[in-house]
């Protein structure tokens, strides 16, 4: 229950900073604001490092760099796609990769969840996909886009999935160190994307700054989700964590009064349903 507790919570945390990263999107370059949020968070836990306990091996915190290239690349490819207005294809493919692929390297590892979780999972690829995804984003999209939607969708994916693999193999005992070295590295990768893309990345505008509030925010969430893989499976801890997205969907709901469409209320209950079958198996 402890991993599930912890997983749940790593998903609220990356809802919640999604929903805040959205909003000062509005008001300042996305690619300023994510750089801004994994600095300041890497910088933090850098600075804390010291009295932190915790004893990270070279393997931990490579493992964590390489988290962080990962989470760094799903982050640029991600925020192409929606600045693109492609937000009804990659949000949901992205969704669903950051879920598959943990779930493959746990297997490969020697996991085996029981049926009650295979079942979650069934049911929470499909929540995934269906909380996710707006037609209405796609509206004013070519049918041309559609292919260029689809690759960003997947290489953040595959992005965020590998961030959430590497986490799984950092060990019990290394720390929070690990998660500033992971944050420094995304900020690196998001910095460079940016450059190659000729989108502007340094933070100008007073919302950019803000993002430091998202990055804590991340902080907390990728904190929570090593903690329950390294207590428990990578298979229920990566599942449970990539829900993130209904959380998002439910705070633009409550605070923003945006209208839940009727795929993403089907959606949600699958991911309730979801929950309640990983937590039972």
């Amino acid at each position: 229950m402890v991993v599930v507790l912890l997983a749940l919570g790593g998903a609220i945390a990356y809802g919640v900073a999604d929903f805040a990263g959205g909003l000062l999107s509005r008001r300042a370059s996305p690619w300023a604001v994510a750089f801004t949020a994994a600095l300041g968070a890497g910088l933090l836990v850098v600075a804390l490092g010291p009295v932190l306990p915790g004893s990270p091996t070279s393997a931990d915190l490579l493992w964590a760099a390489f988290g962080g290239i990962g989470g760094g690349v799903g982050t640029a490819f991600l925020y192409r796609g929606l600045s693109s207005g492609r937000m009804g294809v990659v949000a949901p493919i992205s969704g669903v990769g950051a879920a598959v692929l943990p779930v493959l390297v746990g297997l490969a590892l020697g996991e085996r969840p029981g049926a009650l979780v295979w079942v979650g999972i069934a049911c929470a690829l499909p929540g995934i996909w269906l909380v996710a995804r707006d037609p209405r984003a796609d509206s004013a999209s070519s049918s041309a886009s559609g292919s260029t939607g689809v690759l960003d969708g997947v290489l953040a994916g595959l992005g965020f999935g590998a961030q959430f693999a590497a986490l799984g193999q950092v060990h019990d005992g290394s720390g929070f160190l690990p998660l500033g070295v992971n944050q420094l590295a995304a900020a690196v990768v998001v910095a460079a994307l940016a450059v190659a893309a000729r989108a502007p990345w340094v933070p100008r505008e007073r919302a950019a700054y803000a993002g430091v509030v998202c990055g804590l925010l991340g902080l907390a969430a990728t904190g929570a989700f090593m903690l329950a893989a390294q207590q428990g499976s990578l298979t229920v801890s990566s599942i449970l964590t990539s829900l993130y997205p209904a959380f998002t969907i439910l705070l633009a709901a409550l605070v923003l009064r945006e209208r839940v469409l009727g795929g993403q209320a089907i959606g949600l209950a699958l991911c309730g349903v979801a929950v309640a079958l990983v937590a039972a198996g």
